[in-house]
This record gives C-alpha cells, sequence and structure tokens, in this order.
C-alpha cells in the first residue's frame, strides 16, 4: 500500500487512452506521501503530464480523484490481508492470525505512513463521500474477520473481530509513530492472544 519511494518527474505529454492510469498512479504516490490537502491538484496534473483539459475530463472535482485512489488502496490492501491469511493455511483461527503478516510486510516498505484511510479520515468530514468510504473499508475488513471468527467457532465473533481489527489499525499507527517494524510483530502476538480467549483455548 505504500507508493513507490522515487519521485516522479514532469514527463511528455500522455496519450489519452493511457492517462486516467497515469493521474491515477501520481495521485496515489501524492497522497500517501504528502496527505489529501497538501497533493495540489496543479502539482498532480504536472507530475502526470496531462494537460488540465485531460484531468478534469476523468476527474471533474478533486474528491473524484480521492475516491478513486481510495478505490485502488482498498483493492490492495485487501488483497495482502487475504494473502496473508490464506498462506497461514485452511484452519480459520490460523487465519485470524497469519492476516497480521500483511502488517508487518507493510510497516517494513519505504515511505511507510501508515494506514491510507485513518489518513483520509483524518483530513475528511464526517457524512461527506470521503470520510464515508473510510468507513466502508473499515467495515468490509471487520465483516470479513468477523466471518472468519465465525468459522473458527469464537463465543462471540462480533466482539473477537473488534478487537482484532483494533489491534490491527493500532500496529498499522504504531509503526508510524514508534518508526519501529517490532510494532507488527506486538500486534501478532496480540491477536494471537485475542484469538485463543475468543475460541476458550489456551494461547
Amino acid at each position: 500500500m505504500t507508493p513507490p519511494a522515487a519521485k516522479a518527474t514532469p514527463a511528455a505529454r500522455t496519450p489519452a487512452g493511457q492517462a486516467r492510469d497515469k493521474i491515477l498512479a501520481t495521485a496515489f504516490r501524492l497522497f500517501y506521501a504528502h496527505g489529501l490537502r497538501a497533493a495540489g491538484i496543479d502539482t498532480i496534473i504536472a507530475e502526470s503530464g496531462v494537460a488540465k483539459a485531460t484531468f478534469y475530463k476523468y476527474f471533474p472535482a478533486k474528491d473524484e480523484l480521492i475516491l478513486a485512489y481510495l478505490e485502488k488502496v482498498d483493492g490492495i490492501w485487501t488483497g495482502q490481508l487475504h494473502a496473508a491469511a490464506e498462506a497461514a493455511g485452511p484452519d480459520p483461527a490460523a487465519r485470524l492470525v497469519g492476516l497480521f503478516d500483511a502488517l508487518a510486510s507493510a510497516c517494513r516498505r519505504d515511505g511507510y505512513r501508515g494506514c491510507a484511510f485513518i489518513n483520509a479520515a483524518a483530513e475528511s468530514v464526517s457524512g461527506t463521500r470521503v470520510h464515508d468510504r473510510t468507513v466502508a473499508h473499515k467495515e468490509h475488513i471487520r465483516a470479513w474477520i468477523r466471518d472468519l471468527a465465525d468459522q473458527a467457532g469464537a463465543q462471540d465473533p462480533d466482539r473477537l473481530a473488534r478487537s482484532l481489527t483494533l489491534v490491527l489499525d493500532g500496529g498499522l499507527a504504531s509503526g508510524v509513530l514508534d518508526a519501529d517494524p517490532a510494532a507488527a510483530t506486538a500486534a501478532r502476538d496480540t491477536a494471537s492472544q485475542l484469538v485463543a480467549a475468543g475460541l476458550g483455548r489456551n494461547p
């Protein structure tokens, strides 16, 4: 979920067929690195190498670009979580712990700045489309974890899912605040204890 470390330079004008992807890739990097407000439209246009008219053809307003960015981040981060869970094997309980390996990978990336959705929520107003999109992402992740908890036989799947997502979000934030990837290891260990307790097992 971290954009490329290398800074792009203004490029030659991009063919129209590739323009949207180029704009979105540039916005992805700048929004994640600098924040939604700090990354201005003019900078995105300049670094993506498209004409202003072309930009507004695809994204009539900045919020439209932000929503497309969040959609892209959602696909990447959700995919990483699912891949980490599946790598832990078929046991749903093991998957609940294994998904935290995605956190470890994220925190070790160059340019890591935490959860793009938490960052976006901090910069958006409740009730707006951008803020609603951040909430929808978190609810989707929690519902998926709740389903795994139910499959694992948790005594209270809702409570376990909420606890695990709190630990996941805390690990994402701590990875930035502490600048220490060990936060991911601590989060995984905590998740293991929560899963064991939620299933009535000894840790």
